[in-house]
């Protein structure tokens, strides 16, 4: 079982004794790069660069032509989680890690990206990367900032990029559909199968349904999950307003929503220039105040996180020791092993048992010791279900 811990950089080593102490054991290594990756996309001109900027407080170019972005800027966004902040309180380890979300801002793309236009191959290479798409849709007028298409229309903004996104799936699905033909002169049913399943999503692609709207059986999932369709990726619509529509939005927002209604996809409105201005405040005090200046609850990339968590069924559990308090993202309805693996791989292939202390719990008695001896620390096996919130301490061999 864990022994001891080394930290080194941004890793962490266990020390991990061998079974029935059958040799000196070996140290283990735990990756930090857990997080998840998030595209930003869109037309050129609709506030990208400048919400990268704002959110992950990088300095990507932000300009008002075309193409002001070629190579795809990365920034990294600190999930915040107040959960976190109350165990640091009252544990007070060494360290203190939040989980993060990796943000790519992609290259604004154009009519006829899918054929090469622009930089189309380059934003089609790059969004194949990414875990979810935050798709920024201009919806505000400023006579300043030039649109591609000479005027506001967040619904054919939308459509632009959805066709792009589409006619590249298109063709990754008819060289599919082609070799599985091939296959299919064999005679087995389960190419036979595959066949159908292939032309079902080039016809419903053909009549413009994204993959992620295809209701579709589990072949049929996994062969677009083969296939790496672009519009199979999960959506999240940023709207972006000005100050004054930052709170109810304003006729762009409706209309986008209206026109959306029925698609698998988030829809958030925030002011990529109220996060720009976040951004420049130094303090904690300075950006509460102007929040509550503004009227706001919580700064936009609060609210795109918890978007984005929603949009990917993730949820966030903790490890909590003198050493560190760590938060851990994972898949909701995922069992202890699998929690346990994100870890580290023989943490899962290795797992005993889990302790388990809810985070109420945990609050409400002030320490581990204080919960165990009120009887609220459970011990679970492999099939526990894994909750948000959950504090949890694997015990493992190797």
């Amino acid at each position: 079982m864990v022994s001891a811990f080394h930290q080194c950089g941004g890793n962490i080593f266990i020390f991990a004794p061998q079974k029935n102490n059958a040799g000196p054991g070996r140290f283990i290594l735990i990756n930090r790069d857990m997080g998840l990756k998030c595209g930003i996309v869109g037309l050129p001109n609709v506030g990208k660069s400048t919400l990268f900027n704002a959110l992950t407080s990088a300095k990507a170019l932000a300009a008002n032509y075309p193409f002001a972005t070629k190579d795809p800027n990365i920034g990294v966004i600190t999930v915040p989680d107040k959960r976190l902040d109350k165990l640091k309180e009252l544990v007070n380890p060494k360290n203190l890690l939040p989980t993060t979300i990796e943000i790519l801002d992609i290259a604004g793309l154009i009519k006829g990206a899918s054929k090469g236009e622009g930089l189309g191959n380059q934003f089609l290479a790059n969004i194949r990367e990414v875990d979810a798409i935050i798709h920024v849709i201009r919806c505000f007028e400023d006579p300043n900032v030039v649109h591609v298409d000479g005027n506001v229309d967040p619904v054919r903004d939308k459509e632009v990029i959805d066709m792009e996104l589409l006619f590249k799936d298109l063709e990754t699905v008819e060289k599919r559909l082609e070799r599985l033909r091939k296959q299919a002169k064999s005679g087995k049913k389960e190419d036979q199968k595959l066949v159908g399943i292939a032309e079902h999503i080039k016809e419903k692609m053909e009549e413009e349904v994204p993959a992620r709207n295809l209701d579709l059986d589990d072949d049929g999932k996994a062969l677009i999950k083969e296939m790496f369709l672009l519009t199979a990726k999960p959506v999240l619509y940023v709207l972006n307003v000005d100050e004054d529509s930052v709170h109810t939005g304003n006729q762009f927002t409706q209309a986008f929503t209206q026109a959306v209604n029925g698609d698998n996809a988030e829809i958030i409105w925030i002011s990529a220039g109220i996060e720009a201005d976040i951004a420049q405040l130094e303090s904690k005090e300075e950006r509460q105040e102007f929040l509550e200046a503004m009227g706001l609850e919580e700064p936009g990339v609060n609210k795109l996180i918890h978007a984005s968590y929603h949009l990917l069924n993730l949820i966030t559990y903790f490890t909590a020791g003198e050493k560190e308090v760590r938060a851990w993202t994972i898949q909701r309805g995922w069992k202890a092993p699998q929690a346990a693996g994100v870890i580290h791989t023989d943490f899962e292939k290795g797992f005993i048992r889990a302790e388990v202390i809810k985070y109420a719990d945990y609050i409400k008695y002030g320490s581990e010791q204080a919960v165990k001896e009120a009887g609220k620390m459970a011990v679970e096996g492999k099939e526990y279900v894994v909750e948000d919130g959950d504090v949890m301490h694997f015990r493992f061999n190797v």
